[in-house]
């Protein structure tokens, strides 16, 4: 079965950049919650100060659907939204190999 994969971006509203960077990376360590994840990482723009990326590998589809149920994660999305003041494009990828992927 193919990995999926996703790019994201965000714009914080000005100064909450650090603020929902923090949240992000908390997401990243919730273990139980985040099961199926082979790669997620946090991302900030070096010429736009309120612009955060993500990108993520997941075994499947279906493992980042069930994340999205975990009441950690939940709890931070609402911690988080309140930061953000537009949603980027989103993109939707089936990741085929390269390093770091095993």
């Amino acid at each position: 079965m193919p990995r999926h994969g996703m790019f994201g971006s965000l714009t914080t509203h000005p100064g909450k950049r650090d603020e929902l960077v923090a949240i992000l990376l908390e997401a990243a360590r919730l273990q139980g919650a985040m099961a199926g994840c082979e790669n997620y990482i946090v991302h900030t723009s070096e010429s736009d100060p309120n612009k955060v990326f993500v990108s993520e590998v997941w075994r499947t589809r279906e493992d980042h659907e069930q994340s999205l149920k975990a009441a950690e994660v939940r709890a931070l999305i609402e911690r988080g939204r309140p930061l953000i003041a537009a949603m980027g494009d989103r993109f939707e990828t089936t990741p085929m190999g390269g390093k770091g992927l095993g």
